[in-house]
């Protein structure tokens, strides 16, 4: 049974919730509120959404993706979904339920939460600590400074290092943030969730 509510999903139609329990699925609960996101925010692994298929009561789900960025979902079962905004993730859905199951089916994906995501900067800025991002999938190297208060004034900005866990190893990377600044054909540098960034002291 599905029971509506006051809210209205990214795509347009009512959002209805569902008693109904998957086994890879987070607990069955009619969702109370849902989060607001850009258009070009991507889905990550850990995200909690949910797909609502337009009068068809046994397909509202709430449903969380895994570390592979899949969900479960009722009829067409494993569906990829992580890295895609929410309009692609709704595309996904409906491509095999339209070809397999149902006619032009109508529907809606909503970001309920989001997993944790944040960015840890140290070192010569004025309040080093850890970051969340929210809702972002990803900010530039400045923005993530900016996050914590900016540089000091002992700070060496041509030297700034980024440590990032990719594939289950670490990697260091060096980044001139003083010639992303003054340099306007400089391309800017892409912080991801879970970076390290330190910025080491000038040496004078």
């Amino acid at each position: 049974m599905c029971y509506l509510l006051p809210l209205v999903a990214i795509t347009g139609w009512p959002l209805l919730a569902q008693d109904k329990t998957e086994p890879t699925d987070v607990a069955p609960a009619a969702p109370s509120a849902m989060t607001a996101v850009s258009a070009n925010y991507r889905l990550s692994p850990g995200d909690l959404i949910y797909v609502k298929v337009f009068q068809e009561d046994d397909l509202c789900a709430s449903l969380r993706l895994g570390e592979d960025g899949t969900i479960n979902f009722p009829l067409i079962g494993l569906v990829k979904v992580g890295g895609l905004t929410v309009d692609q993730a709704t595309k996904a859905i409906y491509k095999p339920l339209d070809q397999r199951f149902l006619v032009n089916p109508q529907i809606s994906v909503t970001v309920l939460s989001f997993t944790d995501r944040h960015v840890t900067v140290l070192g010569q800025v004025e309040h080093a600590g850890s970051y969340n991002l929210k809702e972002q999938s990803s900010i530039d190297i400045l923005e993530a400074i900016g996050l914590a208060g900016g540089f000091t004034r002992l700070a060496d900005t041509t030297d700034v290092m980024v440590r990032r866990l990719f594939n289950g190893k670490t990697t260091i990377i060096r980044v001139n943030a003083r010639k992303i600044v003054s340099d306007s054909g400089a391309s800017d540098f892409e912080v991801l969730p879970g970076d390290t960034i330190t910025i080491q002291e000038r040496i004078f």
